[in-house]
């Protein structure tokens, strides 16, 4: 199996990397101070959380537009300021990053829109986390803004970057100009498999890193393993940190 020789440091590891998704979220409330406590202190090489902007134009980190199923706010997000949130437990992007100073961080941004890149981008900066930061969304405008401003900050592929990668393995032509540092990818989508030995070696030969989400079992995580994968994004970082630090992966078939 070819292995990558990542064109951004974030990927940069002489082992795959664990991310615990939203902290870890089948161990702690997501998307909280607590959940990423607990998926650092579980041994995660970083985390995945989601953004998304206040109304008075602060990053904060939430998963979904409305509030109610995680909080005790009801409506969307975007109709309340940061000290609304903050009354909450929701937290903004600018301490996670101030708290996990050693963490990589992938930063999934829900909203797909300048305004939401822009700020995204500031808050990284102030942090001076450029380098530990992985930005990913599932449009394009806010990753191509994003990449304007900040070229030197690693980005995943958009889900119609996603779409044009996979065909190009699947035709065995190479993944080339592109301007994402890697892919976000779920291993199945619906009914179309992405994840797989000829996708891996496909963005390997590109320089691109293969980091895939979410990885909750020990069979997946060592199949994924031994397929030649760089990083798992999981809900069980209890489950899978043990399994990448032991080198216990199945052998690709």
């Amino acid at each position: 199996m070819l292995q990558v020789r990542a064109r951004h440091a974030f990927f940069a590891s002489p082992r795959p990397l664990v991310f615990a998704h939203r902290g870890g979220a089948a161990l702690a409330p997501e998307n909280t101070i607590a959940a990423f406590d607990n998926g650092i202190a579980l041994g995660a090489d970083g985390l995945e959380l989601d953004v998304r902007l206040s109304r008075d134009g602060l990053v904060f980190v939430h998963h979904d537009r409305l509030l109610d199923r995680t909080t005790p706010l009801r409506g969307p997000s975007e109709a309340r300021t940061a000290d609304d949130l903050a009354r909450a437990n929701v937290p903004l992007l600018a301490d996670v990053l101030a708290r996990y100073r050693d963490a990589r961080i992938i930063i999934e941004m829900k909203v797909n829109s300048m305004e939401a890149a822009r700020a995204t981008v500031d808050a990284v900066r102030r942090a001076d986390a450029v380098d530990r930061v992985c930005l990913g969304a599932f449009g394009r405008r806010v990753l191509r803004e994003a990449r304007a401003i900040e070229p030197a900050m690693a980005t995943s592929a958009a889900r119609v970057e996603v779409r044009w990668a996979l065909y190009r393995s699947w035709m065995h032509w190479p993944i080339s100009h592109v301007a994402y540092s890697g892919f976000q990818v779920p291993e199945v989508a619906g009914r179309t498999r992405i994840v797989s030995p000829r996708f891996i070696d496909a963005a390997h030969r590109a320089g691109l890193a293969v980091q895939v989400w979410t990885v909750d079992t020990e069979d997946d995580a060592r199949r994924l393993l031994g397929w030649g994968v760089d990083a798992l994004i999981t809900d069980r970082p209890d489950v899978v940190v043990p399994i990448v630090r032991d080198g216990l992966v199945a052998k690709a078939t």
